[in-house]
Protein backbone atom coordinates (compact mmCIF):
# COMPACT_ATOMS: atom_id res chain seq x y z
CA UNK A 1 0.00 0.00 0.00
CA UNK A 2 1.30 3.53 -0.64
CA UNK A 3 0.77 6.39 1.01
CA UNK A 4 -1.45 7.49 -1.45
CA UNK A 5 -3.58 4.48 -1.54
CA UNK A 6 -3.66 4.98 2.56
CA UNK A 7 -4.96 8.60 2.41
CA UNK A 8 -7.86 7.15 0.32
CA UNK A 9 -9.09 4.70 2.73
CA UNK A 10 -9.43 8.01 5.10
CA UNK A 11 -11.75 9.97 2.70
CA UNK A 12 -15.46 10.56 4.15
CA UNK A 13 -13.45 9.82 7.49
CA UNK A 14 -13.46 11.80 10.91
CA UNK A 15 -9.90 11.60 12.02
CA UNK A 16 -8.58 13.32 15.07
CA UNK A 17 -4.88 13.85 15.81
CA UNK A 18 -3.65 13.94 19.18
CA UNK A 19 -1.00 16.03 20.00
CA UNK A 20 -0.07 19.37 18.03
CA UNK A 21 3.62 19.07 18.54
CA UNK A 22 6.61 18.42 16.17
CA UNK A 23 6.23 15.53 15.50
CA UNK A 24 2.18 16.05 14.09
CA UNK A 25 2.60 19.02 12.22
CA UNK A 26 3.97 17.28 9.19
CA UNK A 27 0.97 14.78 9.59
CA UNK A 28 -2.01 17.54 10.13
CA UNK A 29 -0.45 19.25 6.95
CA UNK A 30 -0.20 16.02 5.19
CA UNK A 31 -4.04 15.03 6.17
CA UNK A 32 -5.68 18.64 5.54
CA UNK A 33 -3.54 18.68 2.11
CA UNK A 34 -5.48 15.52 1.17
CA UNK A 35 -8.88 16.75 1.98
CA UNK A 36 -9.42 14.80 5.22
CA UNK A 37 -11.83 15.90 8.11
CA UNK A 38 -9.47 16.46 10.80
CA UNK A 39 -9.68 17.50 14.23
CA UNK A 40 -6.48 18.36 16.08
CA UNK A 41 -6.54 18.10 19.52
CA UNK A 42 -4.01 19.25 22.26
CA UNK A 43 -4.05 20.30 26.50
CA UNK A 44 -2.93 23.43 25.38
CA UNK A 45 -4.97 26.61 25.15
CA UNK A 46 -5.08 28.59 21.99
CA UNK A 47 -2.55 31.38 24.15
CA UNK A 48 -0.14 28.75 24.34
CA UNK A 49 -0.18 27.71 20.84
CA UNK A 50 -0.65 30.56 19.40
CA UNK A 51 -0.49 31.39 15.34
CA UNK A 52 -0.02 27.47 14.59
CA UNK A 53 -3.76 27.02 15.43
CA UNK A 54 -4.57 30.36 12.94
CA UNK A 55 -2.44 28.51 10.49
CA UNK A 56 -4.58 24.83 11.00
CA UNK A 57 -7.89 26.55 10.92
CA UNK A 58 -7.03 28.48 7.61
CA UNK A 59 -6.60 25.36 6.13
CA UNK A 60 -9.39 23.90 7.28
CA UNK A 61 -8.99 22.36 10.78
CA UNK A 62 -11.21 21.62 13.90
CA UNK A 63 -10.05 22.29 17.15
CA UNK A 64 -10.34 20.80 20.21
CA UNK A 65 -8.00 22.38 22.95
CA UNK A 66 -7.80 23.15 26.44
CA UNK A 67 -7.23 20.03 29.74
CA UNK A 68 -10.74 18.81 28.19
CA UNK A 69 -8.93 17.34 24.66
CA UNK A 70 -9.83 14.30 25.23
CA UNK A 71 -13.28 14.05 26.12
CA UNK A 72 -15.45 12.98 24.19
CA UNK A 73 -13.42 11.67 21.18
CA UNK A 74 -15.65 9.21 18.87
CA UNK A 75 -13.86 10.11 15.51
CA UNK A 76 -13.13 7.19 12.76
CA UNK A 77 -9.36 7.04 13.29
CA UNK A 78 -7.59 8.41 15.60
CA UNK A 79 -3.64 9.96 15.30
CA UNK A 80 -2.23 8.93 19.10
CA UNK A 81 0.67 11.48 19.47
CA UNK A 82 3.94 9.15 21.40
CA UNK A 83 3.66 10.86 24.27
CA UNK A 84 0.15 9.83 24.93
CA UNK A 85 -0.48 6.46 26.91
CA UNK A 86 -3.02 4.43 25.21
CA UNK A 87 -4.85 3.86 28.60
CA UNK A 88 -6.20 7.73 27.64
CA UNK A 89 -7.93 6.22 24.78
CA UNK A 90 -9.30 3.49 25.62
CA UNK A 91 -12.90 5.28 26.17
CA UNK A 92 -12.47 6.56 22.27
CA UNK A 93 -12.00 2.88 21.50
CA UNK A 94 -14.75 1.77 23.01
CA UNK A 95 -17.06 4.14 21.02
CA UNK A 96 -15.76 2.61 18.01
CA UNK A 97 -12.48 4.78 17.43
CA UNK A 98 -9.58 2.61 15.93
CA UNK A 99 -6.02 4.38 16.86
CA UNK A 100 -2.58 4.28 15.41
CA UNK A 101 0.04 6.90 14.76
CA UNK A 102 2.05 8.17 12.45
CA UNK A 103 4.80 5.47 12.84
CA UNK A 104 2.30 2.94 12.44
CA UNK A 105 1.41 4.05 9.04
CA UNK A 106 4.91 4.55 8.03
CA UNK A 107 5.75 1.08 8.68
CA UNK A 108 2.46 0.61 6.47
CA UNK A 109 3.45 2.43 3.33
CA UNK A 110 6.81 2.68 3.45
CA UNK A 111 8.43 0.97 0.01
CA UNK A 112 12.07 0.26 1.62
CA UNK A 113 13.81 -1.34 4.03
CA UNK A 114 13.50 -0.37 7.76
CA UNK A 115 16.20 -0.94 10.24
CA UNK A 116 15.09 0.53 13.96
CA UNK A 117 16.87 1.10 17.56
CA UNK A 118 15.25 1.41 20.34
CA UNK A 119 16.74 0.96 23.80
CA UNK A 120 17.16 2.70 27.02
CA UNK A 121 20.31 4.36 26.45
CA UNK A 122 22.53 5.24 23.04
CA UNK A 123 19.49 5.09 20.45
CA UNK A 124 19.96 8.26 18.81
CA UNK A 125 23.98 7.63 18.48
CA UNK A 126 23.31 4.15 17.36
CA UNK A 127 20.47 5.43 14.78
CA UNK A 128 22.89 8.05 13.88
CA UNK A 129 26.02 6.00 13.09
CA UNK A 130 23.89 3.51 11.09
CA UNK A 131 22.42 5.80 9.11
CA UNK A 132 25.72 7.89 8.39
CA UNK A 133 27.07 4.01 7.57
CA UNK A 134 24.89 3.28 4.90
CA UNK A 135 25.26 6.82 3.10
CA UNK A 136 29.00 6.27 3.33
CA UNK A 137 28.53 2.78 2.06
CA UNK A 138 26.49 5.37 -0.86
CA UNK A 139 22.83 4.36 0.11
CA UNK A 140 19.98 7.43 0.37
CA UNK A 141 19.14 7.08 3.68
CA UNK A 142 16.21 8.41 5.46
CA UNK A 143 16.91 8.88 9.11
CA UNK A 144 13.85 9.76 11.37
CA UNK A 145 11.22 8.86 13.87
CA UNK A 146 11.87 9.45 17.88
CA UNK A 147 15.52 11.01 16.86
CA UNK A 148 13.35 14.38 15.91
CA UNK A 149 12.25 13.86 11.91
CA UNK A 150 8.44 12.72 10.92
CA UNK A 151 9.08 10.37 8.28
CA UNK A 152 5.52 9.79 6.62
CA UNK A 153 4.75 12.65 4.79
CA UNK A 154 8.71 12.10 2.73
CA UNK A 155 7.22 8.09 1.94
CA UNK A 156 5.74 9.19 -1.48
CA UNK A 157 9.66 10.45 -2.46
CA UNK A 158 11.13 7.15 -0.82
CA UNK A 159 12.76 4.86 -3.45
CA UNK A 160 12.46 1.08 -3.23
CA UNK A 161 16.13 0.69 -3.16
CA UNK A 162 16.32 3.50 -0.59
CA UNK A 163 16.97 2.66 3.49
CA UNK A 164 14.64 3.79 6.50
CA UNK A 165 16.57 4.36 9.33
CA UNK A 166 14.38 5.47 12.59
CA UNK A 167 14.82 5.39 16.26
CA UNK A 168 11.77 4.21 18.34
CA UNK A 169 10.98 5.00 22.06
CA UNK A 170 8.64 2.47 23.95
CA UNK A 171 5.69 5.38 23.59
CA UNK A 172 5.99 4.61 19.54
CA UNK A 173 6.27 0.90 20.54
CA UNK A 174 3.40 0.62 22.83
CA UNK A 175 0.80 -0.25 20.24
CA UNK A 176 2.63 -1.41 16.80
CA UNK A 177 1.70 -4.57 15.37
CA UNK A 178 4.60 -4.56 12.58
CA UNK A 179 8.49 -4.77 13.46
CA UNK A 180 11.54 -3.53 10.98
CA UNK A 181 13.51 -5.57 8.64
CA UNK A 182 16.63 -5.03 11.08
CA UNK A 183 15.93 -4.30 14.39
CA UNK A 184 18.52 -3.44 17.58
CA UNK A 185 18.00 -3.32 20.85
CA UNK A 186 21.16 -1.98 22.62
CA UNK A 187 20.28 -1.99 26.14
CA UNK A 188 16.82 -2.30 28.74
CA UNK A 189 17.05 -0.48 32.13
CA UNK A 190 14.48 0.94 34.20
CA UNK A 191 12.82 4.24 32.30
CA UNK A 192 9.77 6.39 31.89
CA UNK A 193 8.27 4.99 34.71
CA UNK A 194 6.30 8.17 35.58
CA UNK A 195 4.43 6.89 31.92
CA UNK A 196 4.08 3.40 31.88
CA UNK A 197 1.97 1.41 34.08
CA UNK A 198 5.38 -0.69 35.38
CA UNK A 199 8.81 -1.97 34.17
CA UNK A 200 6.74 -5.07 32.84
CA UNK A 201 5.06 -2.87 29.73
CA UNK A 202 8.12 -0.59 29.39
CA UNK A 203 9.67 -4.46 28.69
CA UNK A 204 6.72 -5.27 26.17
CA UNK A 205 6.71 -2.07 24.34
CA UNK A 206 10.86 -2.11 23.87
CA UNK A 207 10.33 -6.08 22.94
CA UNK A 208 7.81 -4.65 19.75
CA UNK A 209 10.83 -3.60 17.79
CA UNK A 210 11.28 -7.94 16.72
CA UNK A 211 7.82 -9.34 18.08
CA UNK A 212 6.52 -9.59 14.79
CA UNK A 213 9.78 -9.87 12.45
CA UNK A 214 9.93 -12.57 9.87
CA UNK A 215 12.64 -15.52 9.88
CA UNK A 216 14.08 -13.56 7.14
CA UNK A 217 14.46 -10.63 8.87
CA UNK A 218 17.53 -9.79 11.33
CA UNK A 219 17.58 -8.82 15.23
CA UNK A 220 19.85 -7.10 17.28
CA UNK A 221 20.52 -7.85 21.05
CA UNK A 222 23.16 -6.67 23.88
CA UNK A 223 24.16 -10.03 25.36
CA UNK A 224 25.51 -8.30 28.25
CA UNK A 225 22.56 -6.67 29.86
CA UNK A 226 20.43 -9.45 31.03
CA UNK A 227 16.84 -8.34 30.01
CA UNK A 228 17.49 -7.72 26.38
CA UNK A 229 19.47 -11.47 26.42
CA UNK A 230 16.64 -12.93 28.00
CA UNK A 231 14.10 -11.30 25.47
CA UNK A 232 16.20 -12.50 22.74
CA UNK A 233 15.22 -16.02 23.24
CA UNK A 234 11.86 -15.07 22.34
CA UNK A 235 12.86 -13.44 18.46
CA UNK A 236 12.03 -15.48 15.55
CA UNK A 237 14.51 -13.51 12.77
CA UNK A 238 18.19 -13.87 12.79
CA UNK A 239 19.84 -13.24 15.81
CA UNK A 240 22.76 -11.33 16.15
CA UNK A 241 24.52 -10.32 19.55
CA UNK A 242 27.27 -7.62 20.72
CA UNK A 243 29.31 -8.30 23.65
CA UNK A 244 32.50 -6.92 26.21
CA UNK A 245 33.81 -10.66 25.63
CA UNK A 246 34.93 -12.99 23.22
CA UNK A 247 33.24 -15.61 24.32
CA UNK A 248 29.51 -15.19 22.92
CA UNK A 249 27.62 -18.41 22.95
CA UNK A 250 26.07 -17.28 20.27
CA UNK A 251 27.99 -17.57 16.51
CA UNK A 252 26.96 -14.24 14.83
CA UNK A 253 27.95 -10.50 16.49
CA UNK A 254 30.25 -8.74 17.51
CA UNK A 255 32.75 -8.35 20.47
CA UNK A 256 36.04 -6.96 21.80
CA UNK A 257 39.21 -8.77 21.17
CA UNK A 258 43.35 -6.86 22.02
CA UNK A 259 41.40 -3.58 21.73
CA UNK A 260 39.47 -3.96 18.36
CA UNK A 261 35.90 -4.63 17.97
CA UNK A 262 35.58 -8.44 16.23
CA UNK A 263 33.23 -9.96 13.84
CA UNK A 264 32.05 -13.69 14.24
CA UNK A 265 29.80 -15.16 12.10
CA UNK A 266 29.53 -18.98 10.55
CA UNK A 267 32.03 -18.15 8.04
CA UNK A 268 34.73 -17.48 10.68
CA UNK A 269 36.12 -14.20 12.93
CA UNK A 270 37.86 -10.80 11.47
CA UNK A 271 38.98 -7.68 13.03
CA UNK A 272 36.36 -4.68 11.64
CA UNK A 273 37.45 -1.67 14.04
CA UNK A 274 40.47 -1.11 16.31
CA UNK A 275 38.82 0.80 19.27
CA UNK A 276 41.57 3.95 19.37
CA UNK A 277 40.39 4.63 16.16
CA UNK A 278 36.85 5.56 17.52
CA UNK A 279 37.10 9.33 18.04
CA UNK A 280 33.72 9.20 20.32
CA UNK A 281 34.67 8.97 24.58
CA UNK A 282 33.58 6.38 26.69
CA UNK A 283 32.67 2.33 26.61
CA UNK A 284 28.81 2.77 25.91
CA UNK A 285 29.81 4.58 22.70
CA UNK A 286 32.05 0.89 21.66
CA UNK A 287 28.85 -0.99 22.32
CA UNK A 288 27.01 1.86 20.30
CA UNK A 289 29.65 1.03 17.26
CA UNK A 290 29.22 -2.76 17.87
CA UNK A 291 25.59 -2.62 17.82
CA UNK A 292 25.75 -0.74 14.76
CA UNK A 293 28.07 -2.84 12.89
CA UNK A 294 26.15 -6.09 13.91
CA UNK A 295 22.91 -4.11 12.02
CA UNK A 296 24.78 -2.88 8.98
CA UNK A 297 26.82 -6.24 8.28
CA UNK A 298 27.00 -7.05 4.54
CA UNK A 299 25.31 -3.36 3.52
CA UNK A 300 28.73 -1.41 4.63
CA UNK A 301 32.77 -2.55 3.93
CA UNK A 302 34.94 -2.83 6.99
CA UNK A 303 37.23 0.07 5.47
CA UNK A 304 34.28 2.37 5.58
CA UNK A 305 33.54 1.62 9.44
CA UNK A 306 36.94 2.47 9.82
CA UNK A 307 37.41 5.97 8.02
CA UNK A 308 33.99 7.07 9.90
CA UNK A 309 34.73 6.28 13.30
CA UNK A 310 37.88 8.32 12.96
CA UNK A 311 36.08 11.47 12.22
CA UNK A 312 32.59 10.91 13.78
CA UNK A 313 32.26 13.39 16.70
CA UNK A 314 28.97 12.24 17.84
CA UNK A 315 25.42 14.19 18.40
CA UNK A 316 24.78 17.53 19.92
CA UNK A 317 24.01 16.67 24.03
CA UNK A 318 25.55 13.54 23.80
CA UNK A 319 28.72 14.18 25.39
CA UNK A 320 29.36 17.26 23.24
CA UNK A 321 32.14 19.06 24.07
CA UNK A 322 31.48 22.56 24.43
CA UNK A 323 34.48 24.38 24.63
CA UNK A 324 38.23 24.08 26.78
CA UNK A 325 38.70 27.08 28.53
CA UNK A 326 41.95 27.76 30.83
CA UNK A 327 42.88 23.93 30.17
CA UNK A 328 38.93 23.09 31.41
CA UNK A 329 36.50 20.97 29.23
CA UNK A 330 33.22 21.24 29.42
CA UNK A 331 30.82 18.64 28.01
CA UNK A 332 27.31 18.13 27.62
CA UNK A 333 25.18 15.42 28.23
CA UNK A 334 21.91 17.41 28.66
CA UNK A 335 20.08 13.63 26.80
CA UNK A 336 21.07 11.91 30.22
CA UNK A 337 17.75 11.95 31.29
CA UNK A 338 18.08 8.59 33.78
CA UNK A 339 20.93 6.88 35.93
CA UNK A 340 21.90 4.75 33.73
CA UNK A 341 22.72 7.70 31.11
CA UNK A 342 24.72 9.39 33.46
CA UNK A 343 26.88 5.95 34.68
CA UNK A 344 27.41 5.60 30.85
CA UNK A 345 28.45 9.32 30.84
CA UNK A 346 31.17 8.96 33.69
CA UNK A 347 32.31 5.92 32.83
CA UNK A 348 33.48 7.66 29.47
CA UNK A 349 36.55 9.98 31.13
CA UNK A 350 39.46 8.42 33.07
CA UNK A 351 39.68 11.15 35.38
CA UNK A 352 37.36 12.09 37.78
CA UNK A 353 34.49 15.01 36.87
CA UNK A 354 32.68 18.07 38.26
CA UNK A 355 28.93 16.67 37.46
CA UNK A 356 26.01 19.07 37.51
CA UNK A 357 23.41 16.99 38.17
CA UNK A 358 19.36 16.80 38.55
CA UNK A 359 15.60 17.72 37.11
CA UNK A 360 12.74 15.88 37.38
CA UNK A 361 12.02 12.57 38.52
CA UNK A 362 10.74 10.01 36.51
CA UNK A 363 10.00 7.01 38.50
CA UNK A 364 13.27 5.56 38.50
CA UNK A 365 15.45 4.69 41.73
CA UNK A 366 18.72 6.97 42.07
CA UNK A 367 20.67 4.14 44.24
CA UNK A 368 22.83 2.53 41.33
CA UNK A 369 24.03 6.20 40.46
CA UNK A 370 25.60 6.92 44.28
CA UNK A 371 28.11 4.34 44.21
CA UNK A 372 29.47 5.89 40.49
CA UNK A 373 28.88 9.45 41.44
CA UNK A 374 31.64 8.50 44.37
CA UNK A 375 33.84 7.21 42.18
CA UNK A 376 34.07 9.40 39.63
CA UNK A 377 33.45 12.75 40.95
CA UNK A 378 35.91 15.38 42.65
CA UNK A 379 32.95 17.86 42.67
CA UNK A 380 28.89 17.28 42.78
CA UNK A 381 26.51 20.41 42.28
CA UNK A 382 22.93 19.70 42.24
CA UNK A 383 20.43 21.73 40.34
CA UNK A 384 16.23 20.61 40.09
CA UNK A 385 13.82 19.01 41.77
CA UNK A 386 15.68 15.62 42.26
CA UNK A 387 18.45 17.07 44.16
CA UNK A 388 17.31 15.45 47.35
CA UNK A 389 16.49 11.61 45.60
CA UNK A 390 20.54 11.92 43.78
CA UNK A 391 21.75 13.48 47.58
CA UNK A 392 20.60 10.78 48.96
CA UNK A 393 22.06 8.12 46.77
CA UNK A 394 25.31 9.26 47.23
CA UNK A 395 25.67 9.90 51.02
CA UNK A 396 23.98 6.34 51.75
CA UNK A 397 26.11 4.70 48.98
CA UNK A 398 28.79 2.36 50.99
CA UNK A 399 31.42 3.76 49.34
CA UNK A 400 30.77 7.18 50.28
CA UNK A 401 34.00 9.23 51.44
CA UNK A 402 32.91 13.07 51.66
CA UNK A 403 32.75 13.81 48.32
CA UNK A 404 31.34 17.74 48.25
CA UNK A 405 27.90 18.60 47.15
CA UNK A 406 26.57 21.83 46.37
CA UNK A 407 23.79 23.15 45.80
CA UNK A 408 22.63 25.86 42.91
CA UNK A 409 19.62 27.67 42.83
CA UNK A 410 19.72 27.60 38.66
CA UNK A 411 21.79 26.89 35.78
CA UNK A 412 23.98 30.19 36.07
CA UNK A 413 24.84 29.22 39.38
CA UNK A 414 25.77 25.75 38.82
CA UNK A 415 28.01 26.82 35.55
CA UNK A 416 29.39 29.73 38.05
CA UNK A 417 30.13 27.50 40.85
CA UNK A 418 31.84 24.69 38.28
CA UNK A 419 34.22 27.40 36.50
CA UNK A 420 34.71 29.12 40.43
CA UNK A 421 35.79 25.65 41.37
CA UNK A 422 37.83 23.71 38.35
CA UNK A 423 41.02 24.25 36.90
CA UNK A 424 43.30 23.05 34.34
CA UNK A 425 43.00 19.43 33.46
CA UNK A 426 39.52 19.12 35.02
CA UNK A 427 36.32 17.90 33.50
CA UNK A 428 32.63 19.63 33.91
CA UNK A 429 30.61 17.93 32.83
CA UNK A 430 26.30 18.21 32.57
CA UNK A 431 24.41 14.51 33.03
CA UNK A 432 21.74 15.41 34.58
CA UNK A 433 20.41 12.05 35.33
CA UNK A 434 16.89 13.18 35.11
CA UNK A 435 14.39 14.88 32.80
CA UNK A 436 14.55 18.49 31.83
CA UNK A 437 10.92 19.47 32.19
CA UNK A 438 11.15 20.89 36.29
CA UNK A 439 12.20 23.73 33.97
CA UNK A 440 12.86 23.48 30.32
CA UNK A 441 10.67 22.39 27.44
CA UNK A 442 13.14 19.55 26.26
CA UNK A 443 16.36 18.09 27.11
CA UNK A 444 17.75 20.48 23.92
CA UNK A 445 16.60 23.50 25.55
CA UNK A 446 18.09 22.61 28.66
CA UNK A 447 21.25 21.37 26.17
CA UNK A 448 21.29 24.69 24.63
CA UNK A 449 21.32 26.93 27.88
CA UNK A 450 24.08 25.34 29.32
CA UNK A 451 25.79 25.85 26.29
CA UNK A 452 25.30 29.13 25.63
CA UNK A 453 26.48 29.70 29.62
CA UNK A 454 29.84 27.80 28.88
CA UNK A 455 30.17 29.59 25.68
CA UNK A 456 29.63 33.36 27.62
CA UNK A 457 31.86 32.60 30.15
CA UNK A 458 35.01 35.13 29.72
Amino acid sequence: MTLRDYLDTLKGKRVAVTGIGVSNRPLLKLLLEAGIHVTACDKKDRAALGQLVDDLEKMGCKLCLGPDYLEGLDHDVIFRTPGLHPRFLEAAVARGSAVTSEMEVFFDVCPCPILAVTGSDGKTTTTTIIARLLEAAGYTVHLGGNIGHPLLAEADSIRPTDWAVVELSSFQLLTMKKSPHISVLTNLAPNHLDVHTDMEEYIRAKAAIFAYQSPEDCAVFNLDNEITRKLSQSATGKRFYFTDTSTAPNPCGCFIREEAIWYRDEIGERMVLPLPDILLPGRHNVENYMAAICAVQGLVPDETIRRFARTFGGVEHRIELVRTRRGVRWYNDSIASSPSRTIAGLNAFPEKVILIAGGKDKGVSYSPLGPVVNDHVKLLILCGATEAAIREAVLTAENYKNLEILTASDYPTAVRLADERSGEGDVVLLSPASTSFDRFKNFEERGHVFKDLVNALP
